[in-house]
């Protein structure tokens, strides 16, 4: 039997814990509110949550697709949706004092437009509590319908994310069926050309069985489609029943992934064993594009940090 390759000293963690951490997960909890954090494993949230960052999670705890990366819960939910969740998020983000969002979903089929009003009124309530925050939509790919994507377009999040998650030829053996990797670039696509002047950002976990010129094709793809941001990272493996790691890629690698990356023109990449969708290097990087645009709307406050389930 083949034996799975040990974890290297670079992705040693701190576990969560400490005043900050507490408070932060008492204001989440008052709302009802499910953090990505949490439910998929994420190897740096005892970092954040020191730092008073978070990651919350809409349309409940249950994803409808079940890709083999992810340690979210997998269901089926029947249309049931928790009307208050909008307004729960928007006190919560109020009570942290947060200036920057993220706003990410569980994958629900089951519901017509697959949950896309329900995350446009997240996003207009976060406004509405806190006019001067900065929201980033982490979304599905509402089966790439266009209908849903222009809804959460229209809400007019800072940030547009979808996360394309893995390279081309191993998309098939790691994502739901109903992904895709061509159809991921084109959500990105249409999300840029519906809003051309939108930060657009994506995603990729690595170690999963692909070539370092895969990443450099996919890299070109996002371009492609006009991302601004790409953050790579290490995929973990949540549990035994989940894929395993096929390798643990080293820094050298990833810092050679960044500058391919940026040469490529991409206006930002964070690459790291480490890095996870939303990464606060990141955050801290829109922020201050944001802030020059518009040096009002991000002074002081947070980032609130979250991914989409089990990405990165």
């Amino acid at each position: 039997m083949k034996r799975r390759p040990q974890k290297p000293s670079w992705l040693r963690v701190r576990l969560p814990g400490g005043q900050q951490h507490q408070e932060l997960k008492r204001a989440l909890r008052s709302g009802d509110l499910h953090t990505v954090c949490e439910e998929a494993h994420c190897p740096n949230m005892g970092e954040c949550w020191r730092a008073g960052t978070a990651a919350v999670m809409l349309l409940g705890d249950t994803c409808s697709r079940g890709c083999r990366f992810c340690g979210v819960t997998s269901g089926q939910l029947h249309g049931k949706v928790d009307d208050r969740e909008p307004d729960q998020v928007a006190k919560a983000v109020a009570a942290m004092g947060l200036k920057y969002v993220v706003l990410t979903m569980v994958n629900r089929d089951d519901l017509p437009d697959g949950g896309a009003d329900h995350v446009g009124a997240a996003i207009r309530r976060c406004r509405e509590v806190c006019p001067e925050i900065l929201v980033e939509a982490l979304v599905g790919d509402f089966l790439g319908r266009r209908r849903p994507l222009e809804t959460v377009c229209e809400a007019a999040p800072d940030v547009f994310a979808h996360n394309v998650e893995v390279v081309r030829s191993v998309t098939l053996a790691l994502r739901d069926p109903r992904c895709g990797y061509d159809r991921s670039i084109q959500v990105l696509r249409r999300a840029k050309e519906l809003t051309p002047q939108r930060l657009t950002k994506s995603s990729l976990m690595v170690g999963v069985g692909e070539r370092d010129d895969e990443v450099v094709e996919a890299l070109t793809d996002l371009r492609a489609a006009g991302v601004d941001i790409v953050t790579i990272g290490q995929y973990l493996q949540p549990s035994r029943k989940h894929a395993a790691v096929k390798r643990f890629v080293p820094p050298d690698v990833f810092a050679h992934w960044q500058e391919v990356g940026q040469e490529l023109g991409l206006s930002y990449v964070a690459s790291g064993p480490l890095v996870r969708s939303s990464y606060r290097a990141a955050e801290v990087f829109v922020q201050s594009r944001l802030r020059r645009a518009n040096p009002d709307a991000t002074s002081g406050g947070s980032p609130a940090v979250a991914t989409r389930p089990g990405s990165l």
